[in-house]
């Protein structure tokens, strides 16, 4: 048997073991790829993963089947996604809170955003619209801060660990107002309470509470960060007006299971940010209010993501927040 240096020995098993990596990412995809939601349907983050959905679906042999996992503030989706194999055929498509929020409040969450995932692309960077039912007697921020520093008000979110959740007790905290948070198990359910005047205040996407503001059902008053979303002109934000500095802003992207081949990642980021450069899919996210961020490679998403847990980090020790339902 003619001898064989050690170092090209080493080689030829190092592509032994890169090679089914290199024929997975070659074949990819060639069978339906699942987009884990971690929230039920209607809700900002499945509406733009359905979206993403039909972008690839357009591109690719085999439309990606999205699936609703709700449940435990998005705990249950995230942990399924996690424990997923890292084949390239399961994603969470999942948001600030369950990614950013969640694990910052709850030591104890099933998985670890840092070590059991990898961010592949972000598809939108929004603030988020605080609503109140129009029987409410305030029709500017000004006012509903004045109402709630002398009367006690209900407010409503998509469930405990949000970033609609926080973002309502950020500015109970920064203004000393007397809210009350009312946990919904998703933005739908919390929607419909606030349209029926059940509660009257809600934090809430833009994308689900813009279609009520047109119709005239909810009223507008501010911005919890940036200024100005498409779709909805003459908007304030909060920090433009009643807590200068104060900027929040809810997020989706695209996460794979740790140790998902980087080709495949790659393939994925590259798809997904052709498919909604322009034309239609572009046009019908712009149209729920969402701001599309830059096409940011999966490095810059994970540099994103990282800030965003330390943001959230600080946030929740200055408030003393946390999960109370």
């Amino acid at each position: 048997m003619p001898y064989l240096p050690r170092r090209a020995a080493l080689g030829l098993a190092a592509a032994a073991l890169a090679s089914p990596t290199r024929a997975q990412e070659a074949g990819f995809p060639n069978r339906p790829v699942r987009f884990l939601v971690p929230f039920p349907p209607g809700q900002a983050g499945d509406t733009h993963a359905r979206i993403a959905a039909e972008a690839l679906a357009a591109r690719w042999p085999h439309r990606p089947v999205v699936e609703n996992r709700a449940g435990g503030a998005g705990s249950i989706g995230m942990e399924a996604a996690a424990r997923a194999a890292p084949d390239g055929y399961t994603y969470a498509y999942t948001s600030i809170g369950p990614m950013t929020v969640l694990p910052a409040m709850v030591p104890n969450v099933p998985y670890d955003p840092a070590k059991d995932f990898a961010a592949v692309a972000m598809l939108s960077i929004t603030p988020l619209l605080l609503v109140v039912h129009p029987s409410l007697p305030v029709t500017t921020i000004q006012e509903f801060v004045a109402y709630t520093k002398a009367n006690a008000l209900d407010y409503a979110s998509g469930g405990p660990g949000t970033v609609q959740h926080m973002s309502g007790e950020l500015l109970r905290h920064r203004l000393g107002l007397k809210l009350n948070h009312i946990a919904y198990r998703g933005s739908g359910p919390a929607v419909t309470d606030t349209l029926a005047g059940t509660v009257l205040a809600m934090v809430d996407s833009v994308a689900s509470a813009t279609p009520h503001v047109r119709a005239g059902r909810l009223r507008a008053l501010a911005l919890t960060g940036g200024h100005g979303v498409p779709g909805l002109p003459g908007i304030p934000s909060i920090g433009d007006t009643v807590v200068p500095g104060f900027d929040v802003v809810g997020w989706t992207g695209l996460f794979a299971p740790a140790g998902t081949p980087p080709g495949i990642i790659r393939k994925v980021n590259a798809d997904l940010l052709a498919g909604l450069a322009g034309g239609e899919y572009r046009e019908r996210l712009e149209a729920t209010g969402t701001v599309i961020p830059p096409p940011w490679s999966p490095e810059e998403a994970q540099d994103f993501v990282q800030g965003q847990v330390a943001f959230w980090k600080g946030v929740i020790r200055e408030a003393n927040l946390r999960i109370d339902g």
